[in-house]
């Protein structure tokens, strides 16, 4: 019993320490919600999507213009080759070189082109709502675990009042056994007690050590930074919406056009058309017009007088110019292009349904979360009536105790139903304004305390 009170204090100096160390340095919410947009790894996953999209729009518009290519050939052999200009084989070595040029632009191909532009565009715009959305969650998850520090605080608090009280006890049962008043049985009950409460205080200042780890990992913090929350002075005094303007077909009607995955899902359905339409229009003739410039220089171009060509006379000689338009007919690929049109088809239905079950699935979240919000305030109240009962018992516990009128051990459980009753009402409380955040967040997409 008395290393685990040692082992208590231990723990406690060192919590305190820990806390005085990081004090010079506060984290308010906004803050925290302000790092976390700049560090969190989901939003830059998701900056990222918004990157590749932006190119592959990009890569689109540039296939509008005209294609260009430039070759470059070098060759040697040696042996018995036809000499040009008098085409008589001879042994020989040749060094040749060739260079041209080449044009290719699609002209018309039904509009396919355009279509996967605007597909892309849409595209873009979808991935930026769902950044939006990822900076959104990032936020909320913040809040979520800023109030989790906050009601670990709180419960510490709790704590100590409680380890306080008991010892206060115990000091007190002490000079009664010392005069003899009530039995030395009293006093190892207390200190029993004490030993537990010293072991609750404990564990409740190593969650609030947990929880700061929590809000870390969304921040991208580095875990041996230091992190002290700055606790508002009243946490009853953060605003709240009344829980009768937070109907849950309002909230859903509100989050329709403020949700952004609404938005998303309706603009990838958009995108999946336009490339349904881009799909089908590869099932009709294309045309495109195509350019080349040639020329080429070889050891073994002699004159009719046997005599090496130049250079220039060579590249002169040789160059030649093409120009040519191409239509091109699908007739039968295996079915392979109706394939890809009835797969792009499916997709937008499957987009379609992905947005349905996306409604569906907020509507129940915004459901649940207002009857969670309901049966939060209850309890809450239920916790006030709780502990203004609880306390009303231990003081009069209290009296018949110092009389001598009680035993320890149900003077032991008055007291732990008091710290039971606090609890409670500290949990009810932090979890009533978590309901009640989750709805405005769900209405509005912000959070704020």
């Amino acid at each position: 019993m008395r290393t685990s009170r040692i082992a208590g204090v231990i723990l406690i100096l060192l919590f305190a320490n820990i806390s005085a160390a990081v004090a010079q340095d506060t984290w308010s919410l906004q803050r925290c919600v302000d790092y976390a947009l700049q560090h969190n790894l989901t939003i830059k996953q998701q900056e990222v999507q918004k990157r590749l999209s932006d190119l592959t729009l990009q890569q689109s518009r540039l296939q509008m213009i005209p294609g260009f290519s430039g070759q470059a050939q070098g060759g040697y052999s040696d042996g018995r080759t036809p000499s040009l200009g008098n085409n008589q084989y001879v042994n020989q070595t040749v060094f040749s070189g060739s260079g041209s040029l080449n044009m290719q632009s699609n002209l018309f191909s039904w509009f396919y082109q355009q279509r996967t532009i605007a597909a892309n565009r849409l595209d873009v715009q979808a991935n930026s709502f769902l950044l939006e959305k990822a900076r959104n969650d990032a936020a909320f998850n913040v809040a979520t675990a800023f109030l989790q520090i906050l009601l670990n605080i709180q419960t510490v608090k709790v704590n100590e009042e409680n380890v306080k009280l008991t010892n206060s006890n115990l000091e007190n049962t002490k000079k009664l056994v010392i005069a003899g008043s009530v039995p030395e049985s009293n006093q190892a009950d207390l200190e029993a007690q004490l030993a537990q409460d010293s072991t609750n205080l404990v564990t409740a200042q190593n969650n609030v050590i947990l929880s700061i780890l929590q809000i870390k990992a969304y921040l991208n913090l580095g875990f041996e930074i230091p992190f002290e929350p700055e606790v508002p002075e009243n946490i009853t005094s953060l605003p709240l919406a009344p829980l009768q303007e937070m109907a849950p077909e309002m909230v859903y009607s509100a989050a329709l056009t403020t949700y952004p995955l609404v938005k998303a899902d309706e603009l990838k359905i958009r995108s999946a058309a336009k490339a349904y339409q881009a799909t089908k229009s590869q099932l009709y003739p294309n045309l495109s017009l195509g350019g080349t410039l040639y020329t080429t220089y070889a050891n073994n171009y002699y004159d009719q007088t046997g005599k090496l060509l130049p250079f220039k006379d060579q590249i002169d000689n040789t160059y030649r110019k093409s120009i040519g338009l191409t239509l091109n007919v699908p007739i039968f690929n295996g079915w392979q292009q109706r394939t890809t049109v009835a797969k792009a088809k499916v997709n937008v239905y499957n987009l379609e349904l992905t947005r349905d079950l996306d409604h569906q699935k907020l509507k129940q979240d915004i459901y649940t979360a207002h009857a969670n919000a309901v049966a939060a305030l209850q309890k809450f109240n239920a916790a006030v009536t709780g502990v203004m009962a609880a306390q009303k018992a231990y003081d009069f516990a209290t009296k018949r105790f110092n009389l001598g009128l009680m035993n320890t051990i149900d003077y032991i459980t008055t007291q732990s139903k008091l710290y039971k009753a606090q609890v409670d009402k500290v949990t009810a409380q932090y979890d009533y304004i978590f309901k009640m955040k989750l709805l405005e967040f769900y209405r509005d997409q912000k959070i704020s305390l």
